[in-house]
């Protein structure tokens, strides 16, 4: 049976809330396409992300680990995919549209430097005068002009709605500059969801990479709200924690979190007594949140596992390592251009030295990062 795009459309009338993204009323795309017959405009959109280079490139980038400490941690590319799935279970229980936040979080981290959050702040010192860096704009310059795979526009030509939540992406450590897409009006419910599964989901997962390290001990957790009712509701005792039992304490927080989510957002949605889309956006608040019980025991556990786990020595040791490594191969590619590959070179007068520098280094891996510092400054290694 043949399901064509009207009909996949019509089921979003049926089971979307009327304050979701319906994909036949998008505002459409900044060069216009016949769209397919089998694909609604938001699932198009997912399916484009999917095939780009800088997804892949996702499989080598520092989550919190970075990639040679071992192939269990998280990496930027399964960290997204778990944000995905997060959100299309947060979508499905409220009625938001699933195809434009899955689609959303596969696209929010393709703007991050190597190494994770150190890289972000090296590439952000050094193009303080040269228009800064940020990732969530490299995502959006990724989409709309970095990628080349069609010869009728730059970039993947996405609906307004899909670049619009990765420019009103946020978290705590992410501050969207929504300037050119209407500023003064919320992100919509998809991207308010997709800011939220991205916090729970490394919050939960860094706590997991971090127990399975070392670097974090169930003893340090010992008094720790969430933990204390997350060890109760399995029945684990202290002192030993092993595999099994971590998978299920890790399980068993999504779980809790998600839950109260969906509930505590399900009550602020009725509350606010919103008709439409922009009904929403208008809000003073976002209605994608906790309740207050667990928005302080979230607090609680980020604040722990910052001075834990995201100050631990070996963290700031890579940090430090990190912003070196990056800042040296600026400078050497400032100094002497002729040192990047050709292609690279050939995009200097169109983007300025700077910026093509800057490009080039927030798509490398962590390991080509690493190799590329050896061949430039190791005299062991050819070049």
């Amino acid at each position: 049976m043949f399901i064509n795009r009207n009909q996949l459309e019509a089921l979003e009338d049926q089971n979307l809330a009327p304050y979701a993204c319906h994909s036949k009323t998008s505002k459409g795309r900044a060069y216009p396409e016949e769209e397919p017959q089998y694909r609604t405009a938001f699932q198009r959109d997912r399916d484009r992300i999917l095939h780009t280079t800088a997804f892949r490139r996702l499989e080598y980038k520092t989550q919190v680990f970075i990639n040679y400490e071992g192939d269990y941690y998280r990496t930027r590319l399964t960290h997204t995919l778990e944000v995905a799935q997060i959100g299309r279970t947060i979508a499905r229980a409220l009625g938001a549209n699933e195809d434009l936040i899955e689609a959303i979080c596969l696209a929010h981290d393709l703007g991050h430097a190597p190494f994770g959050h150190s890289g972000e702040v090296a590439l952000a010192r050094l193009m303080k005068d040269h228009g800064g860096f940020d990732h969530n704009r490299q995502s959006l310059r990724i989409l709309t002009e970095l990628e080349r795979r069609y010869p009728d526009f730059p970039g993947l030509n996405l609906t307004w709605e899909v670049r619009e939540g990765i420019v009103k992406h946020e978290s705590e450590y992410d501050i969207a500059d929504a300037s050119t897409y209407n500023p003064e009006l919320r992100g919509h419910l998809e991207a308010q969801i997709a800011n939220a599964a991205d916090e729970l989901a490394y919050t939960a997962h860094d706590l997991d990479d971090g127990l399975r390290s070392g670097m974090i001990t169930p003893f340090m957790l010992e008094g720790i709200t969430i933990w204390e009712i997350l060890a109760e509701n399995v029945g684990w005792r202290a002192p030993l924690l092993d595999d099994l039992t971590r998978h299920r304490l890790i399980r068993k927080l999504i779980g809790i979190e998600v839950t109260d989510l969906v509930f505590a957002t399900d009550q602020r949605l009725r509350e606010s007594s919103v008709r439409s889309l922009e009904d929403l956006q208008r809000l003073p608040y976002n209605v994608i949140g906790y309740s207050e019980d667990m928005h302080r025991r979230n607090r609680q556990i980020k604040d722990f596992l910052y001075v834990n786990l995201y100050r631990h020595h070996r963290m700031v040791r890579m940090a430090v390592k990190a912003e070196r490594m990056i800042t040296d191969l600026f400078q050497a590619y400032c100094n002497e251009p002729t040192m990047l590959p050709r292609h690279i070179q050939e995009l200097v007068e169109e983007r300025g030295l700077e910026r093509t520098i800057c490009d080039y280094l927030a798509g490398m891996t962590d390991r080509y990062a690493i190799e590329e510092h050896q061949k430039l400054f190791d005299p062991t290694t050819k070049p």
